[in-house]
């Protein structure tokens, strides 16, 4: 419960901050006509949108099981990782078919200054959520959250791009401004593949092979020879599997024992542990 408040907080606060920018940016770019602009404003509000089916993943996920959904409701948050992919994505299309309308068809350009300061707060607004969401996902160990926040990152560096394609202009190279829209573009496909590669092996019950064995490594002094461990993550837990091959000679009690001590190292040694099952084979 405590995790999803902090998601859904970090989400409020990232939401607010990202549509504040990119209704500065939209401002800018009636007054200029960039189109480069236009293509980071409009990645722009669709990445503060995107925050809005994660946010109802979270409250999802702050639900109780029941008897036909046995494990809860933390999958929503990948499903709302796969919606994001699809939206990103659109973003992407549409601004690369405006700036190649925009190549074939070049309209003058105003206001360069004001498009300067419009891409040097878009990196502002985007690192700065970026940072917060980065943050709050790894405390809570939500992989959609740190896929949106490495994704605003990269929006913000986009935004820099605007700024290149001013400089360009400038110094005479009016096409600058669609060629830096496409490259716009072609950097969101690019940031696509790792999120949806991040998001498809939750969906897949991946995890990383490092935490793996940090588990692992953390049972091996009390768990039996031959234990084996397995990791899922649903949402922002991490359920815990471990099968122990135990003495058949071995009393209930010590039995009870060996489990209590696996779960307490299993969640002393890595955070944001949902349920541990512990199997005394």
């Amino acid at each position: 419960m405590e995790s999803s408040k902090k998601g859904i907080r970090a989400l409020k606060i990232s939401l607010a901050v990202l549509l504040v920018t990119s209704l500065l940016q939209l401002g800018v770019f009636v007054l200029s006509g960039s189109v480069a602009l236009l293509a980071d404003t409009i990645h722009n509000f669709s990445d503060a949108l995107t925050a809005v089916p994660l946010w109802v993943a979270f409250i999802l996920s702050r639900r109780t099981a029941t008897r036909a959904y046995n494990y809860g409701f933390g999958r929503a948050e990948d499903l709302a990782g796969l919606f994001i992919i699809a939206m990103v994505a659109l973003s992407a299309i549409v601004a690369a078919a405006e700036s190649v309308v925009r190549i074939f068809q070049p309209q003058p350009l105003s206001n360069l200054g004001w498009v300067l300061a419009a891409g040097l707060i878009g990196f502002a607004g985007n690192e700065i959520v970026a940072v917060y969401r980065i943050r709050v996902g790894k405390e809570i160990g939500s992989a959609a959250l740190v896929a949106d926040g490495v994704h605003a990152r990269t929006d913000g560096f986009t935004s820099l791009a605007v700024v290149a394609g001013v400089i360009g202009v400038w110094l005479g190279f009016p096409l600058a401004d669609p060629i830096i829209g496409i490259l716009i573009s072609a950097a969101i496909f690019v940031l696509l593949w790792g999120t949806a590669r991040d998001i498809g092996r939750r969906l897949l019950d991946g995890v990383d092979p490092e935490l793996l064995g940090r588990v692992e490594d953390a049972i091996a002094p009390i768990a039996p020879v031959k234990s084996t461990v397995k990791l899922r993550w649903s949402g922002h837990r991490l359920h815990v599997e471990i099968i122990a091959p135990v003495d058949p000679h071995w009393t209930m009690s010590e039995v009870a024992g060996l489990r209590h001590r696996l779960e307490e190292t299993v969640r002393a040694s890595i955070r944001n542990v949902g349920s541990v099952t512990i199997v005394a084979s």
